[in-house]
């Protein structure tokens, strides 16, 4: 049995006839290419209509609006770039709930605030819709490869039938807790890569002061316990200074770091992580306007408080 056949059987077992998809740039394009690859029906809906050309081409249908999405999928895949976008897609004038539909599971592979993911579930369980907050990890590679890690929040009835869906573009998936649980586990994971690239950047700023070649050192660490995907790809990226806006935006880290933050603040936290990356990123996308370079490029301000002591208490909100 194919590929094909095998998606289609899978699909057909949770009563899935057609998939939608609503957001196409980085990650929304890997993962509208992979359930294509694995003989999924699928609508697509993107804001520029040029976005959905390639897949019109490939076999996809199209939608005009989300609600015109709603009435031809029973489940549909989202992936915007904030909390405001996915509440306008769902619930706006022309939004996926805004009428009568077949519509069964929305799955949101965006990263948003915990508490709105919560709200959105309430509010589409009222008209017999299940919400997973379904946010992923792996950058433009893993999307393109359908290797993404998903993080899952909503029932275990709607993460059961939808998992077929979500293992056409997810590697690793993991059903973390009811709804919100998803997006407090991708706020951890935020956490977690940025106090990696910290580090990364503080090391390759040390080696810069001292005379020392970075590549030589990260070459070291790479085979040391000080290993990471951060020192592999995005420590490659600051040496080389490749800051093409290809990969995950420094607004949108940024973005996702703020959300952190509210999540502590209304979990009565302050953690050391978050307070000093803030003024960071604040200084990167406000002040040098380096918002659309990828978000490694926060190395450059670590980089800059080790050659200027004002810059550096500037940074750090001290000056």
């Amino acid at each position: 049995m194919d590929c094909y056949d095998q998606a289609s059987q899978h699909a057909h077992g949770v009563g899935m006839k057609r998939i939608g998809m609503v957001g196409l740039g980085v990650m929304g394009r890997g993962i509208a290419n992979n359930l294509l690859a694995k003989g999924f029906a699928l609508t697509v809906h993107a804001r520029d209509a040029a976005k959905a050309e390639p897949f019109t081409a490939s076999g996809a249908a199209s939608a005009a609006t989300p609600a015109d999405l709603g009435r031809q999928c029973d489940a549909v895949i989202l992936s915007v770039s904030a909390t405001a976008d996915v509440e306008h897609v769902v619930f706006g004038p022309e939004g996926l709930a805004s009428r009568p539909s077949a519509l069964k599971y929305v799955i949101d592979t965006s990263t948003i605030a915990a508490d709105a993911s919560r709200m959105f579930a309430e509010r589409l369980a009222r008209q017999g819709i299940a919400f997973l907050d379904a946010p992923v990890s792996g950058g433009e590679k893993g999307a393109a490869e359908g290797t993404l890690a998903c993080m899952v929040g909503g029932t275990e009835d709607a993460f059961a039938a939808c998992l077929p869906v979500l293992q056409a573009f997810a590697k690793n998936i993991t059903r973390v807790g009811d709804s919100g649980a998803g997006q407090i586990c991708k706020a951890c994971n935020q956490i977690g890569v940025i106090a990696n690239m910290l580090g990364v950047a503080e090391i390759v700023a040390l080696c810069l002061k001292n005379d020392i070649d970075p590549r030589v050192v990260r070459s070291v660490l790479l085979n040391g316990s000080s290993r990471s995907a951060a020192m592999d790809t995005h420590g490659q990226r600051l040496i080389e200074r490749q800051f093409e806006p290809a990969g995950f935006r420094a607004e949108l880290m940024r973005k996702d770091l703020r959300l952190a933050i509210a999540l502590e603040q209304a979990s009565g936290m302050r953690g050391p992580i978050t307070t000093v990356a803030e003024p960071l990123f604040a200084r990167l996308v406000d002040a040098m306007q380096q918002g659309q370079l990828d978000w490694s490029a926060i190395g450059t301000v670590v980089q800059q408080m080790g050659i200027d002591e004002d810059a550096g208490a500037d940074a750090l909100g001290c000056g």
